[in-house]
């Protein structure tokens, strides 16, 4: 007489995707993308790259750190309310399967305000050099987190993501900078 198998070691022939506690685990990964993830870095990259040009214009323009500063501030908390009742009003969540969208708009508030608070702290340092230099370092740090998380999250290429949110970024800084030069 043979002892049948103890469920911990049952062999079944059902794909892993199919059986109800790995759907589970699925739904529940695909709605922490859909309600936190994607809306934190909607969030980060809008307030990372939307905030670069009237920093850096207003940099250039007047010379004047202390000036930047408060655009970047002014730009960062605009740009973080803007982005939290965009999000929040873009549905209710129900059809979409996204969330409660209070919770919605209040991470991709919060990330876009981060976001451009970020590169704006270093205007606080008096010489515009100096600031220009650690506020560009931290753009830098923005975009490797950006990648970071496209890589983890969203499973695309760091070098794939890391270029295309540079060129982005670049695209910003070059149209702001020409500007700021212009004033």
């Amino acid at each position: 007489m043979t002892q049948p198998a103890s469920p911990s070691v049952v062999q079944t022939d059902t794909p892993m995707a199919t059986r109800p506690h790995a759907a589970g685990h699925e739904r529940n990964e695909q709605s922490f993308l859909l309600q936190r993830v994607q809306p934190a870095m909607a969030g980060l990259m809008d307030g990372s790259l939307s905030t670069l040009a009237p920093i850096f214009a207003v940099a250039l323009a007047t010379h004047q750190p202390h000036y930047a500063f408060f655009a970047g501030l002014a730009s960062a908390i605009g740009a973080g309310v803007s982005m939290a009742f965009s999000e929040g009003l873009s549905d209710t969540g129900e059809e979409t399967g996204r969330g409660s969208p209070y919770l919605r708009g209040s991470i991709t508030g919060a990330g876009t305000f981060l976001g451009g608070v970020l590169h704006t702290l270093p205007f606080l340092i008096p010489d515009l050099h100096v600031a220009l230099v650690v506020a560009i370092a931290m753009v830098g740090v923005e975009l490797l987190a950006l990648s970071w998380i496209r890589w983890r999250f969203f499973k695309t290429g760091f070098v794939r993501s890391f270029v295309s949110i540079t060129i982005g970024g670049a695209i910003i800084v070059g149209i702001s900078a020409a500007i700021g030069a212009a004033g």
